[in-house]
């Protein structure tokens, strides 16, 4: 199997503004702490050009393996393309088993087919940043805070669902003081006449509308209504005690 069956061809257009936007990105400075960092961590030399010192994925898994023993169980001899791939996919999984994140975490073909460098540096920064977090002498990266659980008594746990929290509002200072009772009337007022306005929330202010002036003489329920015609007779007036209403039959 040949090499030619993994590199890609030449990009152009969007593609290689893409990847020369990446490549624009990748540190000099950071790929030399890397180095000696891995090459201190391993002992092996990487050689003049980082990336193709690390693509059979040997230095990787000796890495890995000084970081944490056993993570991965063989390391093949890089005589074949795929024996290289697979070195550089063990290495993937056990970074990831020893704490970094997977968004991290660079493919396979980023390092292999030269397509994403600024990627690889990356996961290679955040696995210094967990080798420093788990107390390995690290000149790189930064160390991940720690983890604090809280555990809270049962019963500190059911007094806090009693408490309303602030962010759903509060009644702090609040009272039901001026607050009208149920039934109780409700007082009018003016503004044109000049008076103070009330303070009280029973009293409605005219702008509202007004019952002044209004009565009770609304018909009982029940009770018939007089029908007459005016170009027969007057108004109708007070009904007699038999009930006729008199106005009409003495214009007739």
């Amino acid at each position: 199997m040949s090499n030619a069956n993994f590199n890609r061809g030449p990009a152009y257009g969007l593609s290689a503004e893409v990847k020369n936007k990446l490549a624009q990105k990748y540190d000099p400075q950071t790929e030399r702490q890397l180095r000696v960092w891995i090459e201190g961590a391993t002992g092996r030399r990487i050689g003049d050009n980082f990336m193709d010192g690390l693509k059979d994925g040997v230095i990787l898994c000796e890495l890995i393996n000084k970081l944490q023993p056993g993570s991965v169980q063989k390391v093949n001899d890089p005589v074949q393309n795929w024996h290289k791939l697979e070195n550089i996919g063990n290495f993937l999984r056990a970074i990831k088993h020893y704490g970094v994140k997977p968004h991290d975490i660079f493919e396979a073909n980023d390092l292999f087919e030269n397509t994403n460098h600024t990627q690889v540096q990356s996961t290679l920064i955040a696995l210094a940043s967990q080798a420093k977090t788990k107390g390995n002498n690290v000149g790189l990266g930064v160390k991940y805070a720690e983890k604090q659980q809280r555990r809270f008594q049962p019963e500190k746990l059911r007094e806090g669902r009693n408490i309303i929290g602030l962010q759903m509002g509060t009644n702090k200072f609040a009272s039901q003081q001026g607050m009208t009772a149920y039934g109780t009337r409700r007082h009018l007022y003016d503004p044109k006449l000049g008076t103070d306005q009330p303070l009280d929330q029973a009293t409605i202010s005219l702008q509202m509308g007004t019952n002044k002036g209004a009565s009770q003489g609304m018909t009982v329920y029940g009770l018939p209504r007089q029908v007459y015609d005016p170009k027969y007779c007057d108004a109708p007036g007070l009904l007699g005690e038999d009930g006729l209403n008199h106005s009409f039959y003495n214009s007739q």
